[in-house]
């Protein structure tokens, strides 16, 4: 399954940095897990590296660096973040000003590893 999604995604070509970073950043937000990040996505980004001629061990990290951008959104831990501050009951808030951050950093991210 990894195999077929990995020549989905590769399928977008040179774009492929911003994407993996982003499919990172997706899973964390659902699942708040960078590791289930990793386990889900880690192959499928070697997949898709190898086919298009990147560098593997890159696209791995940066689905790695991606969910850590999409961690300051996660709705788990949002709420874990505000119940013990002044912030409890505003996780809307907390959500709203973190949100153009974390998509600001993945595409910085994705342009980075693209320039590499």
């Amino acid at each position: 399954m990894n195999y077929t999604l990995g020549l989905g995604v590769a399928s977008v070509g040179p774009f492929f940095p911003l994407v993996s970073a982003f499919l990172g950043w997706v899973v964390v937000f659902l699942s708040g897990s960078d590791t289930f990040s990793n386990a889900l996505f880690g192959n499928l980004q070697v997949m898709a590296a190898h086919q298009l001629n990147l560098n593997p061990v890159l696209m791995a990290a940066t689905n790695s660096s991606g969910s850590v951008m999409g961690k300051m959104i996660s709705p788990q831990n949002i709420s874990t973040g505000v119940a013990t501050t002044e912030l409890k009951d505003k996780e809307g808030l907390v959500f709203a000003r973190t949100f153009k951050h974390s998509i600001l950093l993945t595409i910085l991210l994705g342009v980075l590893v693209w320039l590499q």
